[in-house]
């Protein structure tokens, strides 16, 4: 099994085990969702 082969396989059964996952930051598109996710992570932060 070839690294491709092997990378193809893992992303395979991770889309079948976890076929749709909800995100729960709000978000409009991928811009407000990095946005989100920077933000959350500076809220967290000590």
């Amino acid at each position: 099994m070839t690294k491709n082969e092997k990378v193809k396989f893992c992303i395979e059964q991770l889309e079948f085990l976890y076929p749709e996952i909800p995100i729960p930051l709000d978000h409009k598109d991928p811009y407000t969702l990095l946005i989100a996710v920077l933000m959350s992570a500076q809220s967290t932060d000590v």
